[in-house]
């Protein structure tokens, strides 16, 4: 071998080497010309391009796999942000997207304003004909609040039938505005599977904000204004004050105090009796609850009611009520009144009538004190029916077979029951009390106490007047032909000892 061709050699081993070293350091691009000389050098130099385009196919599959993999995990990203942003039935932004959009209000230098709403109406839509409904009116609602927005503006859907929009930036009389629109495109009717439904929004507003404010700070102030709404008319708009922070911490007080006091003992059940005014005797009793707070004294249920309802603690209340009175009834069936008839009222929340087993419950509690299911009579406020809901029908007219009898309270100070009476789902009406007031002295007064009475003996019902005050209201409704009576003119409500003397004279 020459010293020339040792030399070609070299060269030709140094360019191997030097491709060699290009591939591991990832350039697969790069490519030898072979000499043609079509030796053992040649056949290593046509391997490793071949190599280094294997190599670079590889690669390329291997970054087009990357890539699409890093699509797919950015899409399932972006899916998951959506799913733990948003809403899953209407699609609206969530509570934690609202929260962490007030959030970055807070740090900017715009004025907000949150509004809260919730429907009225949406339970009995829901109950009456099923989620599925409820669900597409969920859904047709959030529809129409994004009309009533801005697009810097964000409307969320808190839980249930619960909706909250942050107003980004406005003045005072553009938030309000916006509470007013939804008022206006919520009047109207919403159909939905064939259904028309019927609902309007309770809304609460809280404006503009003070140093210190924080996000939970809007949303629970505008809550407590939703309520305030609620509680004055339904469908109306109600704009937080700091007094009503106030109100809504008493009553939270006041139910941590009202669970308690069902706990040791704190209530009371007093009696009214309802009276034959042709015989002058006692008929029937109404079971009142009464609360004696340690500190506030005597409490008439119109002081915790309405936080009974709101905190659910209705129906332990009334059923506390019921198991008393229907032991009381009990105890005197043996002790005094014997085989006459003999009746006791309890107040009931409609809400109580949607529950799976009330009807049952009724039954077995006067089962379990040896009454019959005549003995007992539901008292149901006017006002408090529930409107054409199915459920509210239904436990009326199971309550109706089973032998319980229904009473509508306040009867005559609002629309709600004459369904319920043409329908035959209730036994008494009881004539409220401000229709029964200055009865004997009153023309005008004396007239429609003689229409609603007339339209009761229509019906078949029952009248009891309630309220009744002196001895001209009595003789002016006896003369009118209303069989019952209740008020103070003959007794307040009596604890049961004070009563049972009465009870005893009457039997003997």
């Amino acid at each position: 071998m020459t010293a020339r061709t040792g030399e070609g050699l070299a060269r030709r081993l140094d360019e191997l080497a030097g491709f060699v070293v290009e591939l591991a350091s990832g350039r697969l691009d790069a490519r030898l010309t072979p000499s043609h000389e079509s030796d053992d050098i040649d056949a290593i130099v046509v391997g490793l391009n071949m190599l280094a385009e294997e190599l670079q196919g590889l690669t390329v599959d291997l970054e087009g796999r990357v890539e699409a993999r890093t699509r797919e995990l950015a899409d399932a990203h972006a899916a998951l942000e959506s799913l733990a942003h948003s809403d899953p039935l209407t699609g609206l932004a969530n509570r934690t997207l609202l929260h962490q959009r007030l959030r970055q209000v807070e740090r900017s230098s715009a004025v907000p304003a949150v509004l809260v709403l919730d429907l009225d109406g949406f339970k009995a839509v829901n109950d009456s004909f099923g989620h599925e409904v409820g669900d597409a009116l969920l859904v047709a609602v959030a529809d129409r609040l994004r009309g009533v927005v801005r697009e810097t503006d964000t409307v969320a859907r808190l839980g249930g039938d619960e909706f909250a929009i942050l107003v980004h930036d406005a003045s005072p009389g553009q938030a309000l505005d916006i509470a007013e629109r939804i008022r206006t495109v919520l009047a109207a009717p919403v159909v939905v599977q064939g259904r028309t439904c019927w609902v309007s929004a309770s809304v609460g507003v809280r404006l503009g904000g003070r140093c210190g404010d924080s996000t939970d700070d809007f949303l629970r102030d505008a809550d407590t204004a939703m309520y305030r709404a609620k509680s004055r008319s339904r469908g109306g708009v109600s704009v937080f004050a700091p007094s009503m922070r106030r109100e809504a911490q008493a009553r939270t007080r006041l139910a941590d105090e009202l669970r308690t006091a069902l706990i040791t003992g704190q209530l009371v059940v007093l009696y009214q009796p309802i009276m034959d005014l042709e015989t002058d005797r006692v008929v029937a009793v109404e079971a009142l609850a009464r609360w004696r707070h340690p500190e506030r004294g005597f409490l008439t249920p119109d002081v915790f009611l309405s936080v009974a309802e709101d905190t659910g603690l209705i129906t332990a209340l009334d059923l506390w009520v019921l198991e008393t009175a229907a032991a009381q009834v009990a105890r005197w069936r043996a002790d005094v009144l014997g085989d006459a008839p003999f009746t006791v009222h309890v107040n009931v929340s409609p809400v109580e009538l949607r529950a799976p087993r009330f009807v049952e419950d009724i039954v077995e509690c006067t089962r379990r004190h040896g009454l019959a299911p005549q003995d007992i009579t539901l008292e149901i406020t006017e006002h408090r029916l529930l409107g054409d809901d199915t459920l509210t029908r239904d436990a009326l007219g199971e309550l109706r077979a089973a032998g319980v009898g229904v009473a509508i309270d306040d009867f005559g100070t609002g629309s709600s029951s004459l369904g319920y009476a043409r329908r035959a789902f209730v036994d008494e009406v009881k004539i409220d009390r401000s229709l029964v007031s200055d009865l004997d002295v009153d023309e005008h007064q004396l007239r429609i106490t003689t229409a609603i009475l007339v339209m009761a003996h229509a019906f078949d019902l029952v009248p009891i007047a309630e309220g009744v005050q002196t001895a001209g209201e009595a003789e002016a409704l006896r003369r009118l032909g209303c069989r019952y009576g209740q008020g103070w003119f003959w007794s307040p409500p009596v604890p049961a000892t004070e009563l049972e003397p009465r009870l005893r004279r009457q039997r003997a």
